[in-house]
Parts: C-alpha cells; structure tokens; sequence
C-alpha cells in the first residue's frame, strides 16, 4: 500500500478597510503562500488529517492600527503591522495580520518605491514573526531583514527594506 501523501494548504483571506492603496491581493496571496511553504512543509501526519495554515489579512488606515496597537499592545502609537499568532492545533496555523496601508503609502513615497511593495514588506515581517522570526537583537532582525529581502525579491518587488 503506497503512503498518503500529507496535504498542505494555505488560505489568504484579504479585507481591505483603508481604501487609499493599490494591492494586488492574487500577489499579496502569491507572496504569502511562498513563505508558508517555505517556512511550513508537509509533514507526515495521519491521512485523514490536513496541515493548513490560514492568515488573514486586514489593510487598515493610522487611527485603526493605533487603537489596535493601544489595546492589544499597550503602546499609544502608530505602527506599521501587528501580527497575531491565534494558533491552538498542532496541525492548524492561524495567524491574523492588521497591516497599516496609510503608513505604507507614506513611507514609499519616502523611499522610492510602490506602496505595494512597502506593503508586501509589512505583511512579510509580520509573517516571519509568527513562523518564528525575532528582531530584537542587531544579529536577529539582520537575518529576519535579508530573509524579507529575499523573498521581495524573488517575487518581484525589489530591495525595500534596504532602499
């Protein structure tokens, strides 16, 4: 009898809440789905379960996020993504991104390039962070900060990090 071969899905599920930035969200999925697969490959799990992982992403404007960063964060400020890791099985990744379309908007305008492409920066930091990414040493968000590179690269969207 031949084995089962595991079934890996990801489900993107996009709510675009602040109007004023032009994504592509078959890109957007595009991009997210390379990093799960990268980062979440099949595992040998029983054939009558599937491994998925589901992540949804809210595009939202400065005063959205900073009510969202004060009361989950504790932080009163803007910022430009918080990521939730709602995960609660082993075989199940649920992780929930509240990106800050506004803020990606100004910020390429600052450095040069699409306001997708600084978005698409965001939701991979975000990502990164719940497969298991830390910045919070210099050699830490050196590794995170080429791992995005990499994948913006790859899929299109040049150096924005290091613009």
């Amino acid at each position: 009898m031949g084995s089962t071969k595991p079934q890996l899905e990801t489900v993107v599920q996009i709510a675009k809440n602040f109007k004023d930035i032009d994504v592509s969200p078959s890109k957007l999925e595009k991009l997210v789905k390379t990093i799960c697969d990268c980062f979440n490959p099949p595992r040998r799990i029983s054939p009558c379960q599937s491994k998925s992982t589901v992540v949804s992403i809210a595009i939202v404007g400065d005063a959205e996020i900073r009510k969202m960063n004060k009361r989950y964060l504790n932080r009163n400020r803007s910022t430009d993504i918080i990521s939730f890791d709602l995960s609660e099985e082993k075989d199940q990744k649920l992780f929930e991104l509240v990106v800050n379309g506004e803020m990606a908007v100004k910020q390429a305008r600052q450095r040069g390039h699409s306001s997708e492409a600084e978005l698409a920066l965001y939701v991979t930091h975000g990502l990164l962070h719940n497969l298991g990414f830390d910045d919070t040493t210099q050699s830490q968000a050196k590794k995170m900060h080429e791992t995005e590179d990499k994948f913006l690269q790859q899929l299109g969207y040049g150096l924005v990090y290091n613009t």
